[in-house]
């Protein structure tokens, strides 16, 4: 399935799932940056639906603090997956503007269900500095950013794991990790279990981000038919974008991070996306946003020449 040139804008504000506050502000920020007009200017058709509506911190309670949020977290994400879903169906391409990075949980639950009703086999390429495979069982702080992808692997509270009503949402084989630098003891343990494909900041040191988008981008197109893109901007180096949620030194460079969506474009086969973690509280002058919003115009087909 090729990108659509027709993009549903999504706002996810949620910053229920980290642990600082400020990535709730991303979609604005990205909008300020102009992310709409530089996917335009490419010859996209865009139409911004505006923000899901989320519960502030300060007007909910804490029941589990291993799932800190977890009823409107679910209740978030299904919204977000109904309207991913319906994107899909009308021949839209859902570009879903974080917030943190459990706005995957939804996103990917609605690619899921879509596939599922259309005979398609969804796949996942996760661009994060952090891998986000912790359980209520294995988190460190009960964040449920954290969480992400294993929930869409089907592990974890099913409050999360079944929405829609199934599990999981994509499998281990069908996903890949790019850029992880930074992991919990218990996470390494899991994604040895479930042997994820993981490219790391060290993998990519050795043989060079082009040679692995497109070992990951040829191995997937043998899967799936639905490749749906996770980016958390902290998967970039905090030199270069320095107003995200959670920033891990010796990040993907500039030119790195671009060269990855550029591929990624010229495969043709990303369906729907993620931007997630921009932070604009630790930003200066919105150059995050700004960032986020030329790479994803990279993935887009945007080109120097």
């Amino acid at each position: 399935m090729e990108c659509s040139r027709q993009i549903h804008l999504i706002g996810y504000p949620m910053d229920l799932g980290a642990g600082r506050k400020g990535v709730d502000l991303g979609p604005a920020a990205l909008r300020i940056a102009g992310i709409q007009n530089k996917l335009e200017i490419l010859g996209y058709s865009v139409t911004d639906l505006g923000d899901i509506c989320i519960y502030p911190r300060q007007d909910l309670t804490i029941f589990d603090p291993r799932l800190k949020y977890v009823e409107e977290i679910a209740r978030a994400a299904q919204i977000l997956a109904d309207q991913v879903e319906t994107s899909l169906s009308r021949g839209y391409f859902p570009l879903c503007l974080g917030g943190d990075h459990g706005v995957a949980i939804g996103s990917i639950a609605g690619v899921s269900a879509f596939c599922k009703k259309n005979g398609r086999t969804p796949g996942v390429i996760w661009i994060d500095a952090h891998a986000d495979m912790n359980t209520e069982y294995t988190t460190p702080s009960g964040n449920i950013h954290g969480m992400a992808l294993a929930i869409a692997l089907g592990f974890g509270d099913q409050r999360l794991t079944h929405l829609n009503g199934y599990a999981p949402k994509i499998t281990p084989g069908n996903s890949a990790l790019v850029g992880i630098r930074k992991l919990d003891t218990l996470e390494k343990e899991t994604l040895k279990r479930w042997r994820l494909p993981v490219y790391t900041m060290t993998d990519i040191d050795r043989k060079g981000v082009d040679f692995i988008i497109r070992k990951i981008l040829k191995s997937l197109r043998t899967h799936v038919d639905h490749i749906h893109v996770s980016f958390d901007v902290d998967s970039v180096d905090p030199q270069v974008a320095p107003g995200v949620g959670t920033p891990v030194p010796g990040g993907l460079t500039y030119r790195e991070i671009h060269l990855l969506m550029e591929t990624i474009a010229e495969c043709g086969c990303m369906s729907s996306m993620d931007v997630a973690e921009v932070n604009p509280i630790l930003d200066m002058g919105n150059t995050s946003a700004e960032l986020a919003s030329d790479i994803v115009a990279s993935s887009m087909g945007m080109r120097i020449l």
